[in-house]
């Protein structure tokens, strides 16, 4: 895939782009496939099929058809075009005695890509692969290694060492069971309370979040491995007997999906953020990213969606058109007995939700009692309502990864009572009679949701929050998350830099944006320090607080939230009861 920017995607140029991949196709012998144009407000993506053994050499082809259309459309603005292609090319290079130059005619250029496509094939890996797949094995391919199988039930092979077919022990080779979990909010908890569930089902589970790669409790890499790099960690782990792989949308958008198949796949929900990033300009175009998810759960799987999420319930009626079948689908809700779940109960489908105070799970045409929603611990006395939703999601993913609902609900009615089951998100404290949160809300949503939590604590105390974003994030996104903290009347909002993630912004320019916002929606100016980091924030408010108050400290980066609650163990904070 490329990235067309500042030329329009006029149809005259990707009429001749089209022509030369299928020009190119022939003359490499490659079977004719896909190729895809999606616009959005930067340009458009430009994206073909290509055989798993000849990426590098498709990448060249695209690029190739792209320049050769522009130049051809276009001779005068594109006259040094081939130059600067040999240029960067050149620059780009370990070695650039091994650069076969780039060229646009159309004869050289195709006489350059079979040289290309020559150097990369790989028969024995295809054969592999094929071989796999006609299995139905996973196949995990980097430039590292080759992993058929997964988990407990893999082989790994080097690719300069790469068996004949008929030498791999194919018999001891297996899936494991797997789950995907995506989505705006929630992907984090749901995530740690599924690989919960399967843990006491008697599984080692091993998942990949924001904050790493776990296997069985344990750490095995830190910090953001919410993508296929993170995915492929768990599921080459041999201890692991269950995976659940957190699938965010910028790993769906830059890498795709890790695996071709999984049993379960959760979209928590769907909401406004990273607009402007890898051609993903609105809700619409974000719904149908993290709904990819659907294209790898097989007819035997479940597709746990939001019922309470009006655009994945449209965008869910779309998914037959769209990958021409259309998954079992598990629908959750705040209201078990809201109307698409009736139905889809009566149909035979699997449901999840809250009806007279507790959550009720209904899989396999039999309805199953969780627990009082106000004992869960995740649920903090019912008021956090979106992990309420996340554990719905949970369940459903669980009980279609044969986690019998008995384990179910033991496991969400102790999940959650040790702040280290859930680290970053709604971890609650207690220091000297002030309430402390620390949760990881990065956008309005999830900045409603906690501080509707904070609220239901405050009592006649009063609130403090930090208050910070990430660089990459667009003012309007800045505007949007201030009015939300603006809406609760806080008596104290710390604007913090978020020092980890500038991302592009100059050092102080989103602290400024926010805190102009917050002014702007009626706070007074002298409730609104600034500090320079993360750390620096959570101890101003620290030495504003006092018995009675309630602190929402929202700190993103791993490194500053490992500070921060070593630095809330030093000053004696407690957790605070479920």
């Amino acid at each position: 895939m490329l990235e067309l920017a500042g030329v329009a995607p006029a149809a005259a140029l990707l009429a001749r782009w089209r022509a030369r991949i299928e020009l190119a196709r022939r003359h490499l012998g490659w079977p004719a496939a896909a190729i895809v144009v999606r616009p959005h407000a930067g340009g458009a993506s430009l994206a073909l099929e290509a055989p798993e053994d000849q990426l590098y050499a498709a990448t060249e082809l695209n690029e190739w058809a792209l320049a050769a259309a522009a130049r051809e459309q276009d001779p005068g603005r594109w006259a040094l075009l081939e130059e600067a292609l040999l240029a960067a090319a050149l620059a780009a290079a370990d070695d650039p005695a091994t650069v076969l130059a780039p060229v646009l005619d159309d004869a050289p250029a195709l006489a350059r890509l079979a040289r290309l496509a020559a150097r990369e094939a790989r028969p024995a890996l295809v054969a592999l692969l094929e071989a796999a797949q006609a299995r139905r094995l996973p196949a995990l391919l980097d430039d590292e290694q080759l992993t058929l199988g997964a988990g407990a039930h893999l082989v790994a092979f080097t690719p300069e060492a790469l068996p004949a077919p008929d030498a791999v022990p194919w018999a001891t080779l297996a899936d494991v069971p797997t789950a995907l979990v995506t989505g705006s909010n929630g992907k984090t908890t749901t995530v740690r309370a599924l690989a919960a569930c399967l843990a006491a089902a008697g599984h080692v589970p091993g998942f990949n979040c924001t904050d790493g790669v776990y296997v069985a409790g344990e750490a095995l890499a830190s910090g953001d491995y919410s993508g296929p790099a993170g995915a492929r960690r768990v599921l080459r782990e041999p201890r692991v007997t269950a995976a659940v792989l957190e699938t965010a949308r910028g790993g769906i958008l830059r890498r795709g999906l890790a695996v071709r198949a999984a049993r379960a796949a959760v979209v928590t929900n769907v909401s406004a953020d990273h607009f402007g990033e890898y051609g993903i300009d609105d809700l619409a175009g974000l719904a149908d990213t993290k709904l990819t998810v659907a294209g790898v759960v097989p007819p035997d799987g479940l597709l746990v969606l939001n019922a309470d999420d009006a655009l994945l319930v449209a965008r869910s009626a779309t998914l037959g058109a769209r990958l021409g079948r259309a998954p079992p689908l598990g629908w959750f809700a705040a209201d078990a007995d809201a109307p698409l779940l009736a139905a889809h109960r009566d149909a035979g489908g699997a449901t999840a939700g809250v009806r007279a105070g507790r959550l009720v799970l209904a899989a396999a045409r039999a309805e199953h009692d969780l627990g009082a929603v106000a004992a869960l611990p995740l649920a903090a006395g019912g008021s956090a309502h979106y992990n309420v939703a996340n554990l719905a999601a949970a369940a459903l993913a669980a009980a279609a990864l044969g986690v019998a609902p008995a384990a179910i609900a033991a496991t969400l009615g102790r999940f959650g009572r040790d702040p280290a089951d859930n680290p970053g998100r709604l971890m609650r404290y207690d220091w000297g009679g002030v309430r402390l949160i620390v949760d990881y809300a990065h956008n309005p949503e999830g900045l409603q949701g906690v501080l509707e939590v904070a609220a239901h604590l405050r009592g006649p105390g009063r609130l403090g929050v930090l208050l910070g974003h990430a660089g990459n994030r667009q003012d309007a996104d800045l505007l949007a998350i201030a009015r939300v903290a603006a809406a609760f009347r806080p008596d104290l909002v710390v604007v913090k830099e978020n020092e980890a993630h500038l991302r592009g912004r100059a050092p102080g320019e989103i602290p400024r944006i926010l805190r102009a916002a917050l002014v702007t929606a009626g706070l007074a100016a002298d409730s609104l320090p600034l500090a320079a980091s993360e750390l620096e924030a959570v101890e101003l408010a620290l030495s504003w607080a006092r018995p009675g108050d309630v602190l929402a400290l929202l700190v993103h980066s791993l490194a500053a939230r490992q500070a921060v609650l070593a630095r809330l163990a030093a000053a004696g904070a407690t957790a605070a009861p479920p």
